[in-house]
């Protein structure tokens, strides 16, 4: 769908900073230029934090674009100044943030119950040898809908090198379609921080964003699979030996502590089970002696493996919820039914939901404590600092840009290119993250800049749905050596960074290409 013709950008609403040498319109781009490229500049060259690198940036684009510094911070008084800093943040984390974190400590209850272990398991069981590389990318793609890239290869991994060491085979037949799925699910569905960020600064439902997520990813990982299967076949990687025996050592570590918890529980039961009450405590067959998550996911997951079938009612749960709300809204007229079905089906009520559920049926069910999950639940809430401030000052960034005129005289330039705005999304966010490594950073920056192109067209929530896809589509592309994914990838799987820019590299752009064009042939009719 191509832009209308917008008329000419009239006299910025602020004066000052470059706006004093560069009159007009002119003035703005430059701003919004220098702006860009500083923020490149910041990241990769100063390896500045993207948080403190995006905060900066705002407030040197807000300032040479003439805003005052009661527009940018509010006064110290208590006056009616609505500061766009303040604003731009809370305005994305009050929808972002509690949807990350239900979504992070749901993927930690799966990940340490054992949860992605049974699922591969019984995935590889059904596939049979020959298929285990599309097993492979069936778990990646089921257990990264809740878990965050990073941590599905940490826990996955394992299952990797002995499907790889047992077949004899390159281990990227069976790593690639692996990360396909995680990544795919990373870049284009929520709770993960992208999408759902974007989501939030454009305004667009989440249940759109969940299915146009689940069209444009399911052909790009198809297509994604299909090229793990031909580099796979053309270039050999042995699984590297020290990755395998720090394996096989947890592996063991672990047996060896249930072997003596539950020996120690033998001894508690026969020496205090006829003393009374004390025979049925913590130290008792309920294997809850130690309070302590390790303690309780170990012998759990070794002594009674997880179903599939509850992993996949967990993971499905919230996802079905929030689905069903969104067409209630459209199918149904408004009423109490209507009202009950869009209550759980939101996002913050969904994800709790499924939290509660994965808290019993993968917790208390099978013998944690009460402490066990506060303390799995806590400590997955460590690593999601970085990406809650990122996308915060991603949200800041988009309101000095919307605030100063900047945004405005950026997507009247844009409009001037004649591309579809779905077009230059993926393209500014291939840019972003070409230059600059973070995928998270390409998108918040990316919906910052667009958001006034779509401010003023008739766009439906599924386009508006779509153009998120392309957004997150370019965020992922061509993953080289300013990723840290990249690196993650070559280090767990022992890849040289050559064959990694051949397979790894290869596979996000084909992710990013192939997810885009399925989102552009979309929105030329919805």
């Amino acid at each position: 769908m191509f832009l209308a013709a917008a008329p000419a950008a009239e006299t910025p609403p602020h004066t000052g900073g470059l706006l004093l040498l560069i009159d007009g319109t002119a003035g703005l781009l430059t701003v919004a230029g220098l702006g860009i490229a500083l923020l490149l500049f910041l990241i990769i060259k100063v390896r500045l934090q993207p948080f403190v690198a995006l905060l900066a940036v705002s407030i040197a684009v807000g300032l040479a674009a003439g805003l005052s510094v009661t527009e940018l911070f509010g006064t110290v008084q208590k006056s009616d100044a609505v500061s766009l800093i303040e604003s731009g943040m809370g305005g994305i984390l009050g929808h972002v943030a509690i949807i990350i974190g239900l979504g992070t400590m749901l993927g930690a209850i799966l990940e340490v119950s054992g949860g992605a272990e049974a699922l591969s398991a019984r995935l590889l069981t059904l596939f049979g040898e020959r298929r285990a590389p599309l097993a492979m990318g069936l778990t990646g793609l089921i257990f990264g809908i809740p878990v965050f890239f990073d941590v599905g290869i940490f826990v996955l991994a394992p299952i990797v090198y002995a499907a790889a060491k047992r077949s004899g085979k390159s281990i990227l037949l069976y790593c690639m379609p692996l990360l396909a799925g995680l990544s795919m699910t990373h870049a284009f569905l929520p709770p993960h921080p992208g999408p759902v960020a974007a989501a939030g600064l454009l305004d667009v439902d989440l249940g759109w964003v969940i299915l146009m997520g689940v069209v444009c990813g399911i052909p790009a990982v198809l297509a994604a699979w299909a090229y793990a299967a031909w580099i796979g076949h053309r270039v050999f990687v042995p699984v590297p030996q020290d990755m395998l025996e720090a394996a096989e050592e947890a592996k063991a570590a672990v047996l060896a502590e249930q072997r003596a918890n539950r020996a120690a529980a033998g001894k508690g039961s026969a020496g205090t089970g006829s003393a009374g009450k004390g025979g049925a405590g913590k130290g008792g067959a309920g294997g809850t002696g130690a309070d302590g998550a390790g303690d309780q996911a170990g012998s759990g997951a070794v002594e009674a493996p997880v179903p599939v079938g509850m992993v996949l009612a967990i993971i499905g749960t919230p996802l079905l919820l929030i689905l069903c709300a969104t067409f209630s809204s459209i199918a149904f007229d408004p009423s109490t039914g209507r009202s009950v079905v869009e209550f759980f089906g939101h996002p913050f009520v969904a994800l709790t939901i499924a939290l509660l559920l994965a808290y019993y049926l993968l917790g208390l069910r099978r013998g944690w404590s009460r402490k066990s999950l506060e303390t799995v639940s806590t400590a997955s809430l460590k690593p999601v600092g970085n990406i809650l401030l990122v996308v915060g000052a991603g949200g800041v960034f988009g309101a000095v840009l919307k605030g100063s005129g900047v945004a405005q005289a950026l997507a009247d330039a844009f409009d001037s290119a004649g591309l579809p705005v779905i077009v230059l999304a993926w393209l500014i966010s291939l840019v972003l993250r070409v230059a600059q490594g973070s995928a998270t950073v390409a998108i918040v920056t990316t919906a910052g800049i667009v958001s006034p192109l779509l401010a003023d067209g008739d766009y439906s929530q599924a386009h508006l749905a779509l153009v998120i896809m392309a957004i997150s589509a370019g965020s992922i592309f061509a993953s080289h050596v300013n990723d840290g994914g990249f690196w993650m990838v070559a280090k767990y799987f022992g890849i040289s960074e050559r064959d990694t820019l051949k397979s790894w590299t290869v596979l996000e752009s084909v992710l990013s290409v192939v997810g885009f064009v399925m989102a552009a042939l979309l929105s030329l009719v919805i």
